[in-house]
């Protein structure tokens, strides 16, 4: 279809289209006046104004397959001043069957002046539509999904923009657009009045009252939900099934699978083809794990942001032990990046519903319940920062982090999500290594239960985009001179090419001293086909790199516990050169797996070549159905499809000989309003944050794990 333009001045006259109003910038796509333009660009006005169940006026848009069809509205001359303005307010109605994607911009008259949001326009019935006049996001209200929309804003059905970006001046406004990234059959919507109105009020309201006082989410309802005291303790109390063992050992290895080793720990072994984790007793062991199973885990901040919770208890009393206040910023992690409400007074949902549940024995009660559960849904493993208590009842054999902290350099990798990568070259973290290998270490190192050690968590070992293999590279050539890990690069260029101007020809980069590579911000160039001896000399460096961080590790660590494993460092993302170094010092390869298979989060092939056992550190699948807002890396549509594509996963990783085992992240679901953390809000635990567990998944969770007979 040809792009078409409707330039449209009527009179707002008819029945019932005359509206008067002193509110700056308002149209109407029903009957715009002389005031206002309207431009349909791959978009047709289909039939005459139609009255909704309501009574309102709207007209049908039809908008076209095309790349961006679109409606512009704007000032016949001149622009809009909105100033002292803080929504937009559209009348909008989805005459699909489906959600149809919207998209709203709002221009300015000086280029690069925009606000833009996007929003899913549910099917069914008329609503407005409101876009706050500035930038904002979930993550601004302290957490990073924001609740669902539409909401009931007293009595009116109200679908509110909850991320919108950009920056606009609202003394000059150029126009509005409406348009429908590429239909690909002509999709309807229904569009009414257009207003402005000052103040946030339907952000607040989007956000006021949101969790009740057990930490819920008040506007949803879910088999789980509960309502009182009494309905918490029955659900939570309920006692899970009887544990059957007969075939395993005491830790949950295989009776049936014979000729493995015996010594005492858990070891990996390879026997016709397969790799296998071994129990002490030497019995075949496919690790079966939860991580975070732990009390603390329902803290959310509360400062500030009071009018989002419905009956929080007093901070006195026995309650007093759920409050808490945390002044430590987290604004240099790009996981935190943006986070509101990001500090001060907090309470604990998770906790003090165990003490609704339990009284004052609340987490003894808690720990035996746990594990009962765990064993009873077929978990054989405490997964990674458990409570420590879990793995010392000596029930289930259990992991222990190395957190690797202190004063030490590090290296920008253009990933940073978790912060910038450890400088391993620096001599202050080889001291940090020892300390936290004697931390973790201390009371576990002669007990047969602990399975092993993980090692940090999710380094930035690559950067973003096409070329993020070489982030790390990139990174440490543009540190400062007093970089150990620049240094170290720099004397190994110097050993290689000797004088400076045969690595400038072979980077094909001007170079005529050393000198230069010490200056900070140094601007390495990017391997090229022209050049392949760039590629070559990042990948031996990230290779050095990764040897270094993994040895330096993996030497303080059997320093002080000779007999347990080195569980890697559970990779997010990764480089050929870490892996194969990880693989190299470490007895597993771990990686943190957010796919519909495992096989799909890491190089399979390179791991049968490098010919070492791989565990999935961590996996989930989180959908929306349940209270909290979010859904997770791996999102499904339902409760139902979490349980299915448990099932998918876990049997996918049993058969596969290279695979020793899976965890699950995490045991409790996030609270509503964001962990403390770095505002995550979804539901993805085996448990909700009253403690009542996931009934349908549960049962999917516990017959996948029975299944598993690798």
């Amino acid at each position: 279809m040809k792009k078409c333009h409707a330039w449209i001045w009527l009179c707002l006259c008819g029945l019932g289209a005359c509206h008067a109003s002193t509110a700056p910038g308002v149209a109407d796509l029903t009957a715009p006046d002389a005031a206002t333009r309207v431009t349909l660009e791959h978009v047709r006005r289909v039939g005459n104004t139609e009255r909704a169940g309501d009574g309102v006026a709207q007209q049908r848009y039809a908008f076209q397959p095309a790349a961006h069809p679109q409606v512009v509205i704007a000032p016949t001359s001149g622009a809009w001043d909105w100033s002292g303005q803080g929504e937009l307010r559209l009348r909008v109605q989805n005459a699909m069957p489906w959600a149809v994607t919207l998209d709203v911009a709002i221009d300015g008259a000086a280029p690069g002046q925009q606000l833009h949001a996007t929003v899913g326009v549910p099917a069914g019935p008329a609503q407005t539509l409101v876009v706050p006049l500035q930038a904002t996001s979930p993550r601004g209200e302290g957490m990073q999904v924001g609740p669902p929309m539409p909401f009931d804003e007293h009595g009116r059905p109200t679908l509110l923009a909850t991320t919108v970006q950009g920056r606009l001046d609202l003394r000059k406004v150029g126009a509005i657009r409406l348009g429908v990234p590429a239909p690909q059959a002509a999709q309807i919507l229904l569009f009414g009045r257009i207003d402005v109105a000052p103040g946030a009020a339907t952000l607040r309201d989007a956000y006021a009252g949101i969790v009740d006082r057990y930490g819920q989410y008040t506007r949803g309802r879910w088999p789980e939900k509960i309502g009182s005291d009494a309905a918490l303790r029955t659900a939570v109390q309920a006692k899970p099934a009887v544990v059957q063992n007969a075939g395993l050992d005491a830790y949950g290895g295989r009776l049936d699978v014979q000729s493995l080793d015996r010594t005492g720990w858990f070891h990996t072994q390879k026997r016709d083809g397969r790799w296998r984790l071994v129990t002490p007793g030497g019995h075949a062991f496919f690790s079966l794990g939860v991580n975070v199973a732990i009390t603390d885990g329902g803290r959310s901040y509360v400062e500030g942001r009071g009018f989002m919770f419905d009956g929080l208890p007093p901070d006195r009393g026995g309650w007093a032990a759920f409050y808490g206040s945390d002044d430590s910023r987290r604004q240099e992690q790009g996981a935190s990046r943006g986070i509101g409400y990001n500090h001060g007074r907090w309470f604990d949902f998770y906790a003090a519903n165990l003490y609704r549940v339990d009284g004052s024995n609340w987490l003894a009660a808690w720990r035996t319940r746990t594990l009962d559960r765990l064993q009873a849904w077929g978990f054989n493993t405490i997964g990674n920062w458990s409570d420590d208590a879990l793995g010392q009842a000596h029930r289930l054999p259990y992991t222990r982090s190395i957190e690797v902290a202190g004063d030490y350099a590090n290296v920008a990798s253009g990933y940073d999500y978790w912060g910038r990568m450890p400088d391993p070259f620096d001599p202050r973290f080889v001291q940090a290594a020892e300390r936290a290998a004697v931390k973790a270490s201390e009371g576990v190192r002669d007990d047969p239960w602990l399975l092993g050690y993980f090692a940090d968590n999710e380094l930035a070992w690559a950067g973003s985009g096409p070329q993020g293999r070489w982030g790390l590279a990139l990174g440490t050539l543009a540190g400062d001179a007093k970089s150990p890990a620049k240094q170290a690069f720099i004397a190994l260029l110097r050993q290689q090419y000797v004088a400076p101007e045969t690595l400038a020809a072979a980077w094909g980069i001007a170079l005529t001293s050393w000198d230069t590579l010490d200056a900070t911000g140094f601007a390495a160039p990017a391997p090229n086909e022209a050049h392949p001896a760039i590629e070559r000399d990042y990948s031996a460096w990230l290779r050095r790199y990764a040897d270094t961080y993994f040895r330096t590790v993996a030497e303080a660590i059997r320093r002080h516990d000779p007999h347990h494993l080195f569980l890697g460092g559970r990779f997010a993302v990764n480089t050929p050169e870490a892996v194969a170094a990880c693989a190299q010092y470490c007895d597993v390869v771990s990686f943190n797996v957010y796919a519909d298979l495992p096989q799909h989060g890491f190089d399979a092939v390179a791991m049968r070549q490098l010919d070492k056992p791989v565990l999935i550190g961590e996996f989930h699948f989180g959908s929306d159905d349940r209270g909290p807002f979010g859904k997770g890396v791996v999102s499904v549509w339902n409760e139902q499809q979490r349980g299915e594509a448990y099932a998918k996963f876990i049997a996918a990783a049993a058969s596969d000989p290279v695979i020793v085992g899976a965890h699950w992240f995490d045991y409790v679901d996030q609270p509503v309003t964001g962990r403390l953390l770095d505002g995550e809000n979804s539901h993805i635990g085996l448990v909700g944050i009253t403690d009542i567990p996931f009934g349908g998944f549960v049962e999917a969770v516990t017959l996948a794990n029975r299944r598993v007979r690798p």
